[in-house]
């Protein structure tokens, strides 16, 4: 769990910063996600990192362990969705 240093007021689910997880693929963890219905919101464009968002508004960071995967369509150029 992350946590939101930065004096100001959050809301929408961003109140204590947002959770982290590692994993192994992240493609294939982005893609099972998009699957079952939930939106990428910062798709893992760069190989390392992308953000999605609990039905209740907390982000989530889903993290490449170890050296970031090469770049990969449709990733590559998929944009933003909504905030994250």
């Amino acid at each position: 769990m992350t946590h939101n240093w930065a004096p100001e007021t959050y809301s929408g689910g961003r109140n204590f910063g947002h959770l982290a997880f590692g994993v192994d693929d992240i493609y294939a963890v982005c893609e099972r996600l998009k699957a079952h219905g939930v939106t990428i919101n910062r798709p893992p464009r760069d190989g390392y990192m992308a953000f999605v968002r609990s039905p209740d508004g907390i982000s989530i960071e889903i993290l490449q362990n170890g050296e970031p995967l090469p770049p990969r369509q449709p990733w590559a150029d998929m944009p933003n969705t909504g905030s994250w």
